[in-house]
């Protein structure tokens, strides 16, 4: 037994950025979108986890190889390599849409959270929750910091729980889990256009390649030169923690799908206001415990997700305009970079205070991500394919295929929700 758990420590601090990320992209938003994709279309998107793994994958593993190759964040990258104006239209479309997501997933939390307390108002878990973030992401030190989001990414297991607690209908999960349906109506595009914009958003591509650079510069490699890599072997430990993280996400996606379309579809339960609602529902379906994890789930994401969307957004405005940036960093050495994530998250914080429809919120924040991920995919997936930027790690042609594909997906996808 001791063998073993020395084993999991030593797997557990090995683990890299790949493992936040993953766990990141399945926010309260997220949560949301896939409960209602599971509620109101029963197992009919199931096969959606399945066929976007291999995207999400392939695309943070390219932002992951630019930040490794050449020591830099991908803002910082775009800046230097393309003109400054596409880097300001497309970073500012993502620090809103990062903000619109902020919003709504204190929305969500602050609702999870009330299932446990029903009698606090609304007001005091959505600035309780909005200051615990803020206050450990500036003040708590980046090596502690990581330690607490791969924690905090482990608990997405409850989701994983909640399946096995209602004892799904694995011949019916099987059925629907490998074979595309979708039919071509309004609520299924949205639907459709939703979920890939919560799975492939552009927030954790800008973190992904910046939180490479704090790994390299937690073990020391303070310098661009030092940090450059120069042979396989990292590229190998990336490409094991980006693809493992990435599986971690898209598996809590798939049960939180089917334990949706095995309880509330059947139920007639087909519109979810939230994440929290859906919790709530699940309880007298699927029991009390089932219910209880699920929102704690919410909760827990939800911590993990705010500091992600709010400090992508401080990468990408400090590495466009030159500001000292970094987790690393101080306070009092990097006052704009700390800045823009407590001003991100009042931002969020204050969204709230607007009575804007929650389910619109967290969906069309998703559709949102949709919108604005193939204009920064561009940039990543031409990046990854110049051999002047990249040397020999530039992208095979499976790799630049997949991601031309992804592109060109997340685009139609944009389209067809506005057509």
């Amino acid at each position: 037994m001791a063998v073993v758990i020395e084993k999991i420590k030593k797997y557990w601090s090995k683990i890299g950025p790949g493992i936040v990320t993953g766990a990141a992209d399945d926010d309260p938003a997220g949560i949301a979108t896939y409960s209602q994709a599971g509620a109101g279309f029963g197992f009919t998107y199931l096969w959606l986890a399945a066929y976007t793994y291999p995207l999400m994958a392939v695309v943070q593993e390219m932002c992951a190889r630019i930040a490794l190759v050449t020591g830099r964040g991908l803002a910082e990258n775009i800046r230097i390599h393309f003109s400054k104006k596409w880097l300001y239209f497309c970073g500012g479309l993502v620090v809103f849409v990062n903000t619109l997501n902020i919003g709504a997933d204190l929305g969500g939390m602050a609702d999870a959270v009330r299932i446990f307390f029903p009698s606090a108002p609304l007001a005091l878990p959505l600035i309780l929750i909005a200051a615990i973030c803020i206050f450990l992401e500036i003040f708590e030190s980046y090596a502690a910091y990581s330690r607490y989001l791969k924690w905090l990414a482990f608990t997405l297991v409850a989701y994983i729980a909640v399946g096995v607690l209602i004892d799904l209908d694995w011949s019916l999960v099987f059925q629907n889990a490998f074979t595309p349906q979708f039919s071509w109506t309004k609520d299924n595009i949205l639907i459709v256009a939703a979920v890939l914009g919560t799975t492939i958003s552009p927030y954790l591509f800008f973190w992904q390649a910046s939180e490479e650079v704090e790994e390299e510069i937690k073990i020391g490699d303070n310098t661009i030169e030092k940090r450059m890599l120069d042979g396989p072997k990292g590229i190998r430990k990336m490409r094991a923690d980006v693809w493992g993280g990435m599986f971690f996400s898209n598996l809590v996606m798939f049960f939180v799908i089917a334990v949706c379309a095995a309880t509330l579809f059947p139920a007639g339960i087909i519109n979810i206001t939230s994440a929290a609602e859906a919790a709530l529902a699940l309880r007298p379906l699927a029991g009390e415990f089932a219910g209880l994890l699920f929102a704690f789930g919410i909760i827990s994401t939800g911590l993990l997700a705010i500091p992600v969307l709010a400090g992508s957004s401080a990468y990408i405005l400090s590495e466009s305009f030159g500001w000292k940036e970094g987790l690393y960093r101080k306070p009092s050495d990097a006052v704009a970079f700390y800045s823009v994530i407590a001003l991100s998250v009042i931002a969020g914080l204050l969204f709230n205070f607007f009575g804007i429809n929650p389910i619109k919120a967290l969906i069309y924040s998703s559709v949102a991500n949709a919108i604005v991920s193939p204009i920064a995919l561009v940039f990543i997936v031409i990046l990854a394919g110049k051999k002047e930027v990249m040397g020999k790690f530039k992208s095979g042609k499976l790799s630049s295929f997949l991601g031309w594909f992804t592109i060109a997906l997340m685009a139609g996808a944009g389209i067809a929700v506005f057509l």
